[in-house]
């Protein structure tokens, strides 16, 4: 009999895994936790397309107040750019051994105190609050987008499994108010190869089967369907699904502040016969369709199943907008839609994102918009695979440090052992502790850029100005070195969990943020990754430094006009900080190398980056490249065993590589040589 856990036994362990490490806080500090498992699960929400980028603000709680204020509590929040769709998010985490059960009585007890946040943002309680208040920003914002308000969803987040039917759903008189639950059982399904797909049935939910034309390819690798939907049905389908019909869109709905959403929502006011000449459609993608033939000959499209909007996202949400904010009549607007299915599934992640990019021309879409699926994060992964860390003592072994490409491959991997024992071992080769996500390293990264104020913007904006930075300065050379690199900054990062000032409160990332980039900007990028990589560990001066630097921060982010959370957003902000002088120990800079660590673009760059961080090593070395050579059990490039090695060292990577009869390969060698001597204890005087 098998001693495996259930699959949502895993989930939850590993769920609450992730939410200790999150912040790592000190024993009796669980709203830390809370707030960790908000940030965990809004991570998912997003990365799976459930939401938008939010932001989340420390917990708000109001007792009920005279007439109609209920209780408030909410604490996250995120208003579309148009101010026409609010989502507002409360929490309720148990950290219990055991799942536990939610009742009815409770999950409405939370989605009252939600609208009770609601009606005061609406009726402008910000003014009561300092400015400096945590959720004054997100008050205040909700207030004056109080006129462009149509929709409004309300989420119940927990680490607990509701058991209750129907849960009632009170409604504010112009406000459709739409009541989301996410208990642990519907985000265990949010894992790898769990997407809930969407199927359309329009023979009996959309009023009836849509006429198409229909083209098969000559190499039978898609079939290509051309439609005609009607804007009541297609804003239908939008209200129902919202975003989960945009996972494969290259980019969010970009609202209504460009020329083309003006453009389009005047045509829809004004022109709507001429709505289908002017707009360009919809180009739509299908795991599979049922067709039937009418009495015509012509193809009728009875049901979808995936269906997924990969061009046209503007075109839908300004149509299910207009209708829902602005009251638009759109019963003459018509849509084409080109309906793509391709004949293998397996397909999809490959041709899927080409098409979304070559199909979309009414705005700019980057490069960036794909990374996650690019041969960076890819080739990042596989090294996450195969690398060991060192091992820290004599009786420990080394690990992998996993970097989890795509949500959720963690845990199936780890569910794919099978046994508790195999599952326990594998765990060891990766611990929990040394996952991370793509926004996890956005956000050292960054940091090492000298961007925190980026940082603190929140995970995906993040991930996509690293995302667009890659774009604008090429992707850095995925090797192993900078494999260590990115390791070495995710271990400095989580070391200053530890050491910022634990008062730090809701501004523990802000701080952290701020520190780190002033140090790396103080020490010129000479923090020694590579020794950091080594030992796994930071040294206990560099260690005391970033604590002196995290004071600092606080201290100084603490004292911004306004909101801090919202003024550590701005580059003056960081800019000033940059330039503030910090008193730390002079022994802090025996952590400093001799080099910047900056990421290599190139083969070539990489290797013109070891050399000079090798070189210094042996520019006193007297033996012959041939001497070292047979010392360490290895070959020799040709016509190079009479050299002298400190002569060799003492080039710089220019002078080097113009020597005489030394072409890429040989260069190579010489480098891979030096890397392997500099592992060995220097020969006997």
């Amino acid at each position: 009999m098998s001693d495996a856990p259930s699959h949502l036994e895993l989930y939850a362990e590993l769920l609450k895994q992730e939410v200790r490490i999150k912040y790592e806080p000190e024993e009796g500090t669980p709203p830390l936790r809370a707030e960790a498992f908000t940030d965990v699960v809004l991570e998912r929400l997003i990365e799976h397309n459930e939401v938008g980028d939010c932001e989340r603000f420390e917990a708000y709680e109001d007792p009920p107040r005279r007439g109609k204020y209920d209780a408030a509590k909410a604490n996250a929040w995120s208003l579309s750019g148009d101010g026409a769709t609010l989502d507002l998010f409360v929490a309720h985490y148990a950290d219990d051994d055991a799942p536990p059960s939610i009742a009815r009585s409770e999950v409405e007890k939370y989605f009252k105190q939600l609208r009770g946040f609601l009606r005061r943002a609406l009726d402008g309680w910000h003014t009561q609050l300092d400015p400096s208040h945590n959720v004054f920003t997100a008050m205040q914002r909700i207030h004056e987008a109080k006129g462009a308000l149509t929709t409004v969803r309300l989420f119940f987040l927990t680490d607990g499994v509701v058991k209750a039917g129907e849960i009632e759903q009170e409604q504010i008189e112009g406000l459709e108010l739409r009541y989301v639950l996410w208990d642990l059982e519907k985000l265990s399904r949010l894992q790898v190869g769990d997407r809930e797909v969407i199927e359309l049935d329009f023979e009996h939910a959309y009023g009836g089967p849509v006429p198409a034309l229909e083209m098969a390819d000559a190499h039978g690798e898609y079939r290509t369907y051309l439609a005609f939907l009607r804007a009541p049905v297609l804003a239908k389908i939008y209200g129902q699904h919202g975003q989960r019909l945009l996972e494969r869109n290259v980019r969010a709905f970009l609202q209504a502040k460009g020329k083309i959403n003006k453009g389009l929502q005047q045509t829809l006011r004004e022109e709507p016969h001429r709505f289908l000449a002017y707009n360009n459609g919809l180009c739509c993608t299908a795991a599979s369709v049922v067709v039937e033939t009418n009495k015509d000959g012509h193809a009728v499209l009875r049901s979808v199943r995936d269906f997924q909007i990969v061009n046209g996202g503007q075109t839908t949400a300004s149509i299910y907008h207009a209708m829902k904010r602005e009251g638009t009549e759109v019963a003459e607007v018509v849509v084409q839609v080109k309906l793509t299915v391709l004949s293998n599934p397996e397909r999809v992640a490959d041709i899927v994102p080409l098409i979304s990019k070559y199909a979309n021309s009414q705005n700019k879409v980057n490069a960036a918009d794909f990374s996650a699926n690019g041969r960076f994060h890819l080739e990042l992964e596989k090294l996450s695979r195969t690398v060991w860390s060192p091992a820290t003592s004599g009786l420990e072994r080394g690990a992998h440090w996993y970097y989890e490409r795509a949500r959720g491959s963690y845990a199936d991997d780890k569910m794919r052992q099978g046994t508790q024992a195999k599952m326990r071992e594998w765990e060891k080769q990766n611990p929990a502790a040394q996952k991370f996500t793509k926004t996890d390293l956005a956000k050292y990264e960054q940091i090492w850029a000298g961007l925190p104020n980026i940082v603190c913007r929140g995970a995906e904006k993040n991930f996509i100005a690293l995302a667009q930075r890659h774009e604008d300065e090429d992707e850095p050379l995925v090797d192993l070195n900078y494999f260590k690199q990115v390791v070495a900054k995710m271990i400095l990062f989580k070391s200053a969990l530890h050491l910022v000032p634990k008062d730090s409160g809701s501004l523990r990332a802000q701080t952290i943020a701020y520190a780190l980039a002033w140090l790396i900007e103080k020490s010129d990028r000479k923090i020694e990754l590579n020794r950091i990589w080594e030992k796994q560990t930071l040294s206990d001066p560099l260690a005391a430094a970033i604590s002196a630097a995290g004071a600092a921060a606080l201290a100084y982010i603490k004292c911004l006009p306004g909101n801090p959370t919202e003024a550590a957003k701005k580059q003056e902000n960081w800019e000033k900080f940059r330039n503030t002088p910090i008193q730390l120990d002079a022994g802090w800079q025996s952590a400093l190398g001799t080099h910047a660590f900056v990421a290599a673009r190139s083969d070539t760059e990489a290797l013109a980056q070891e050399w000079e961080r090798l070189r210094p090593k042996f520019v006193n070395d007297k033996r012959t490249v041939m001497g070292m050579a047979v010392r360490l059990g290895k070959d020799y490039p040709p016509n190079t065993g009479g050299l002298i090695v400190g002569h060799l060292a003492a080039l710089e990577w220019e002078k080097l590589k113009m020597k005489q009869g030394f072409g890429p390969k040989k260069l190579r060698q010489i480098i891979e040589l030096f890397a392997t001597a500099a592992t060995r204890p220097p020969p006997a005087s």
